[in-house]
């Protein structure tokens, strides 16, 4: 799985730092680290909309609080 969060200036402003944070001890409590590979990136045109992160190519809006649901709840679709 691979998954990209915005670390730009409009997403950063947003907490996409902690969401990074979140999603790094995700992976690693639950021993994904071979599975999922995490990338930061730049501006997915949806600043207005929270923390920008796209997983497989889908463009999801987190925050710190819902990233690891949402992380989850995809994972359990795969």
């Amino acid at each position: 799985m691979k998954i990209e969060i915005c670390v730009g200036s409009s997403c950063h402003v947003r907490g996409s730092y902690e969401v990074v944070k979140n999603v790094e001890a995700f992976v690693k409590d639950q021993g994904l680290e071979q599975d999922i590979e995490l990338k930061g990136c730049f501006c997915m045109g949806h600043c207005t909309e929270g923390v920008s992160m796209k997983i497989d190519g889908a463009v999801l809006q987190v925050s710190e609080d819902t990233v690891v649901e949402l992380l989850s709840e995809k994972l359990r679709e795969k």
